[in-house]
């Protein structure tokens, strides 16, 4: 296999270890409130825990990449998350749980930040960087699915502490076939020549930022997407065991259409349609959705909003110089979690203003159309692309 293909392969197989973690408070949440008296605000919290490192750590993660060198650091990351999964099976109420997502958490930045960063050496400057990028995407939601599987099974059989220890355990197997598959790029951090080591320029900041904020606004609109939408059914009149059947079933399709954005890309389709198609397509469905057209618009939705996911992440290739990639995608990563976390309280806060249940899918429609001029904005900036 091509050394590039390959080091896909293990990069995404080891990130499914970041979904399945992420997903094991959802996955055991009836236990939790049953054995622990957890509330509902308890879980929230838990559940944001996991990305509440990003906000300090994404861009120091990239620093320490360039510094000690990627694979390292993604090493200690998947420590990290080993560690967060015992802490959590260990605890005895939220203040444990709560260390253990923590400290999990930051180990999962390390590997958000630097791992983007491992597949965008390999694969800068080739065409087929949409689809490697579109499929490293998909290992989120990968792994999400494996923990709903298969957690909540275990937990039931075994009890929730062995099913969060079963979360450390995957990261340690994920550390395990980092070790024996990867080789590491010529790029890797520390092993890049010294002379080369310039500080990031204005220019870079700029344009990384600026395909940050778009990956930031993307994600923020699909969580208002999934988290607003079943509420905004139910209002309709359809029963709740349905609609969260249907958004459940949108967001598997948007799992398959980020893969089909990909090969759109792999076989001619410009970057520029695949953006249009995206993100009009459901900025329209919300529109429609909202309108009361029934539940067709949002599974169309999920069709839509994948295809732009490949293109956001090929485009800090074309923003950064090859030795500035680490601090590049610190950066890059930090807007993904402003994006998480400030999109959906703006949109409930829309809606609370103006008292219309639709209103938050009205405010993600039109995040998800500014991305197309964000995305015009990076194109006139970046006329000439960065060799990598």
């Amino acid at each position: 296999m091509e050394a590039k293909w390959r080091a896909l392969l293990v990069l995404t197989a080891a990130r499914t270890s970041l979904g399945f973690q992420f997903q094991s408070v959802a996955s055991v949440s009836p236990l939790l409130v049953e054995e622990l008296g957890l509330t509902g605000a308890d879980l929230g919290a838990l559940i944001g825990l996991y990305f509440l490192p990003g906000l300090v750590l994404a861009l120091p993660g990239g620093a320490l990449g360039r510094r000690f060198g990627d694979t390292r650091v993604v090493v200690a990351g998947l420590v990290l998350m080993a560690l967060g999964g015992l802490v959590a099976s260990l605890a005895t109420g939220f203040a444990g749980l709560a260390a253990g997502r923590v400290l999990a958490g930051m180990g999962a930045v390390l590997l958000n930040v630097l791992m983007a960063k491992m597949v965008t050496d390999w694969f800068a400057g080739q065409r087929e960087i949409v689809l490697a990028m579109a499929i490293f995407v998909n290992s989120f939601p990968i792994g999400i699915g494996l923990a709903q599987l298969g957690l909540g099974v275990l937990a039931a059989a075994a009890g929730w502490a062995l099913a969060f220890a079963a979360t450390g355990v995957l990261a340690l197997v994920a550390l395990l076939l980092l070790r024996i598959g990867y080789r590491a790029h010529p790029n890797d951090g520390a092993a890049a020549p010294a002379g080369a080591r310039g500080r990031i320029s204005g220019r870079e900041v700029g344009l990384v930022c600026l395909a940050g904020a778009m990956w930031g606004g993307l994600n923020g609109s699909l969580a208002v997407t999934i988290g607003f939408a079943p509420t905004f059914l139910v209002q309709g009149g359809l029963p709740p065991g349905q609609a969260g059947l249907v958004v459940g079933l949108a967001t598997w399709l948007s799992v398959a259409s980020v893969q089909a954005g990909g090969m759109l890309a792999q076989r001619g389709v410009s970057p520029a349609v695949l953006m249009l198609a995206g993100c009009l397509g459901w900025a329209a469905c919300l529109m429609a959705l909202g309108a009361g057209m029934g539940v067709t618009p949002l599974l169309v939705a999920g069709l839509a909003m994948g295809l732009p996911v490949g293109v956001i992440m090929a485009l800090p290739a074309q923003a950064l110089r090859p030795e500035n990639r680490a601090v590049g995608m610190g950066l890059f990563y930090t807007w993904l979690y402003v994006g998480h976390a400030g999109l959906p309280p703006a949109a409930g806060w829309v809606q609370d203003v103006t008292g219309v249940a639709a209103a938050p899918l009205h405010a993600a429609a039109g995040f998800v159309a500014l991305l197309v001029l964000a995305y015009a904005a990076f194109r006139l900036l970046a006329r000439r692309p960065v060799a990598g």
